[in-house]
């Protein structure tokens, strides 16, 4: 994997940040039983609550801590040392294993860690060294974590930002956040896929995003752009807010269909994409059930309790003059007449 970061601006809600270009390809997972550290890693992993994102691995010595912690797919892993041969042993044994790519290692000065602010979920250390603390937190995303000598330390969320719940902010359809640290743009935070719309008359190819809890969630149409009459590939997904990095990617089909005039789409389509906390709330389809996902994994979970329709504000649907009341299903939130 070939990732390049570029400088550059403000998101919404006080969003701080950079540009990630990741080109990813296939690599095998690391830190396999044959690692004597896949225990360590799955430690300190476990310790730090963390599943996906930019993991940097301070001191990496000869990678093979640094390798183990970048088994889950969702995870880029950048080791860091001061000593040359170090570095080149690591890489050495990443190349060996076939790892090389979404694990990585590269030389610092042992002071001043190569990254923007806000980029970082995951610091793991042994001990800093020369590296401030301030150092870490400056990298660290809001909410990020910095695991040195099994002491964890959580970076706490600005005051004076918010989220983007809803298609319009939140459930009461005003679209003003509360937030008193965004402004006027001065870089672009990330740049993914899809880099290009399928058209410009059509439904567009972007058709909902939320944001809760330091992710992005989004309905995109991965189809080809070389023919907009091909069929769709809609996908729902998650990627980190603060660097890009694509947490998970669920295929699912229909969302609507995508050679419609743009302005014959219903109202109500991008409202059907609701984020609370660690939950995601989604109709995969404009006459599909509801459906409750795990934030940060996209997996399937079970309602605790009857819930209200997210994708009305917190109010049932109505259809035919009939209420809509939910009806339990395992993982998912139908709606039926009552």
């Amino acid at each position: 994997m070939v990732t390049h970061v570029i400088e550059r601006w403000t998101g919404r809600a006080g969003l701080l940040g950079l540009v990630l270009l990741a080109v990813t390809g296939a690599v095998p997972a690391a830190g396999t039983g044959s690692n004597p550290q896949s225990g360590q890693a799955r430690r300190v992993l476990d310790a730090a609550d963390v599943v996906g994102g930019l993991i940097v691995h301070l001191g990496c010595g000869d990678g093979r801590l640094t390798a183990a912690l970048g088994a889950g797919e969702a995870c880029l892993v950048h080791g860091l040392d001061s000593d040359a041969a170090n570095v080149a042993k690591a890489r050495a044994y990443l190349r060996g294993k076939g790892l090389y790519g979404r694990v990585s290692v590269d030389r610092f000065d042992g002071r001043r860690l190569p990254y923007i602010d806000n980029l970082v979920n995951l610091v793991v250390a042994d001990e800093l060294g020369g590296v401030p603390r301030a150092e870490v937190l400056r990298v660290l995303v809001p909410g990020g974590v910095a695991q040195v000598g099994g002491k964890k330390t959580v970076k706490p969320h600005p005051a004076g930002t918010d989220e983007w719940t809803h298609y319009l902010h939140d459930a009461s359809g005003n679209a003003v956040a509360h937030d008193d640290v965004v402004g006027p743009p001065r870089r672009v935070q990330w740049i993914a896929a899809p880099r290009h719309t399928r058209g410009h008359e059509h439904i567009p190819s972007l058709n909902a995003l939320v944001s809760a809890a330091g992710r992005i969630f989004y309905v995109a149409d991965e189809g080809t752009i070389a023919f907009v009459r091909q069929p769709a590939r809609w996908h729902l997904a998650a990627r980190d807010a603060y660097n890009g990095l694509l947490l998970w990617k669920r295929p699912f089909d229909p969302w609507f269909p995508h050679i419609v005039n743009w302005g014959a789409t219903p109202g109500h389509l991008q409202r059907r994409l609701v984020a609370v906390g660690d939950r995601l709330y989604v109709t995969l389809g404009l006459h599909a059930p509801l459906s409750v996902r795990d934030a940060r994994t996209g997996e399937c979970r079970p309602s605790a309790r009857p819930a209200r329709s997210a994708a009305h504000g917190g109010q049932g649907s109505r259809r035919g003059g009939r209420r809509r009341r939910p009806a339990a299903a395992e993982g998912a939130r139908a709606w039926r007449p009552s």
